[in-house]
């Protein structure tokens, strides 16, 4: 083999084992990245005492609307706001789903149709806020589903005080996770899902603040 020939050879082995260290790095991150994201899961709903203007509800589950009914019914907010609900649903027939009588509440809630995902809760959920006027509201979603809808809310509406208030599905185990393959398929999509949003979210952030740099 030529001198040349060794040159290239050793130079694609550190190419190689350079690639090799940079998966192992992003491995390594990933994975602590996912342990810290999990324990910022919630493990405790937030005290009753605290009340904000709005309570929004992100369809998902039935145990999410019931919390949010149970916020209204306690006066812990003004109006409830239901996101992502389907074409077709009123109010009523939501308060018979939640085995609520139709009359006592209905004055008070306000159904958003348009969102199909957690950003368009968040989109949705700005514009109903402003048209309002209010600042405060108690978000009501799954534990698992919090982190990532406390971050597009936030980014969503910087400027409003946002309570969380999860609701535990059975389904979801949280204590030894890892040895529930449910959970564990269910937190890592989160997970992934977790990211992306982080990811626009920051880069949202940084055209925002080069915007304001230029103007």
């Amino acid at each position: 083999m030529t001198f040349s020939g060794t040159i290239r050879k050793r130079r694609l082995r550190r190419k190689r084992y350079a690639a090799l260290l940079v998966v192992i790095i992003t491995a390594i991150a990933l994975s602590i990245g996912f342990i810290l994201f999990i324990r910022t899961v919630p493990e405790s709903s937030t005290p009753a005492s605290i009340k904000t203007q709005a309570i929004v509800v992100l369809t998902g589950g039935s145990l999410r609307l019931e919390a949010g009914l149970a916020l209204l019914s306690a006066n812990k907010g003004e109006k409830l706001f239901v996101s992502g609900v389907h074409r077709g649903v009123d109010v009523a027939e939501l308060l018979r789903v939640s085995r609520q009588t139709p009359g006592a509440l209905d004055c008070c809630i306000a159904l958003g149709y348009a969102a199909d995902n957690t950003r368009g809760n968040a989109l949705e959920t700005a514009n109903w806020m402003k048209r309002e006027g209010f600042t405060s509201m108690t978000l009501v979603t799954a534990n698992y589903h919090m982190p990532r809808s406390l971050l597009e809310f936030r980014t969503a509406m910087p400027g409003a005080a946002i309570v969380p208030h999860p609701v535990f599905p059975s389904h979801v185990k949280l204590d030894n996770w890892w040895i529930w393959p449910g959970t564990v398929t269910l937190l890592a999509g989160e997970y992934s899902k977790f990211l992306l949003a982080w990811v626009r979210s920051t880069w949202q952030s940084i055209n925002n603040w080069g915007a304001t740099k230029t103007t």
